[in-house]
């Protein structure tokens, strides 16, 4: 018998598509974060830095409750690089824009550039690193769209641009009017939302070198505390792999997205410190074929065909 091969990730920094951008092979995500105080704030940052995180991701929307808070995160992230502005330049900055409450969508180019200086603004700099569409306004032409996207980067506000929850046609019709290339999707991927492996989406990132940034990696906490058969039975297999390699079962869960050939980076999106430093313990775990595909079986809910 053949001895298997093992997948062995490294937190060595990757390009982020196609844009000359490196970033971290794991993000932190800001979605919770304008409810804490700059201190606290800042110590997430900085515990983000620890874990070996430079890619940080927010969004216009975050911190909105129905009624209020649009911008929150944004303006807490800024107060903090206010008061600490050296750590900008440890972390590469995302944000996203192009929901408009209560409308929803707008990607007009008028609404869309007004949302990037909005953003700016809050978050007190002059350029954000990576500019992603948030979801897609079905009533804008991908023609317009990729306007508006390539007079952000024409401008200097915005070194590159990317999509979130974009259909794969979405993305496509949108790539083909664009002068930069798309250096970012970001879909929801985890073992629980397994669509963007299935749906042709992966394989268009790999085809052209997009970034994946994967949102919601841990099933949106459910994969913490599994509710269904399905959820227990993928709890279960990345179990036996975290009491293999001694760590959680989120580092494990980031360690299989990661495994996947499109490079995927999971977004940690815990707002605890401790549980931002667990996510760097996802480079212990070594894969072998049979192990991945048990947490796939498992996920599939049925045997591979």
């Amino acid at each position: 018998m053949t001895t298997m091969s093992e997948i062995q990730l490294t937190p060595d920094p990757r390009p982020l598509g196609k844009s000359g951008i490196m970033v971290s092979p794991i993000a932190w995500g800001m979605w919770r974060f304008g409810n804490a105080s700059v201190d606290e704030g800042r110590r997430l940052i900085e515990a983000a830095f620890d874990a070996g995180i430079t890619l940080f991701d927010t969004a216009d929307i975050y911190g909105f409750n129905g009624s209020s808070g649009f911008g929150d995160a944004e303006s807490l992230l800024g107060q903090v690089l206010a008061q600490t502005p050296e750590l900008r330049a440890r972390m590469v900055l995302a944000t996203k824009g192009g929901i408009a409450p209560p409308v929803p969508y707008d990607q007009s180019g008028a609404y869309l550039m007004a949302a990037l200086d909005a953003s700016l603004r809050r978050l007190g700099v002059e350029q954000v690193d990576l500019y992603q569409v948030h979801r897609p306004d079905i009533l804008t032409h991908p023609h317009d769209l990729a306007r508006t996207l390539d007079d952000m980067i024409a401008s200097g506000k915005v070194r590159a641009v990317g999509v979130s929850n974009f259909t794969l046609p979405q993305a496509r019709a949108l790539e083909s009017f664009l002068a930069a290339p798309l250096a970012s999707y970001q879909p929801e991927f985890s073992p629980l939302q397994l669509g963007p492996m299935t749906d042709g989406l992966f394989d268009l990132a790999m085809e052209r070198d997009i970034a994946v940034l994967a949102w919601s990696p841990l099933g949106g906490g459910r994969l913490g505390d599994p509710k269904d058969d399905r959820g227990a039975a993928v709890a279960k297999a990345l179990d036996v792999i975290a009491e293999q390699f001694a760590v959680s079962r989120a580092a494990a869960t980031y360690s299989w997205l990661m495994a996947h050939p499109a490079r995927v980076i999971p977004i940690v999106g815990s707002q605890r410190v401790e549980r931002i430093a667990e996510a760097a313990d996802a480079f212990k775990i070594r894969w072998t074929r049979q192990s991945w595909y048990d947490v796939l079986v498992a996920a599939r809910g049925e045997k591979l065909p």
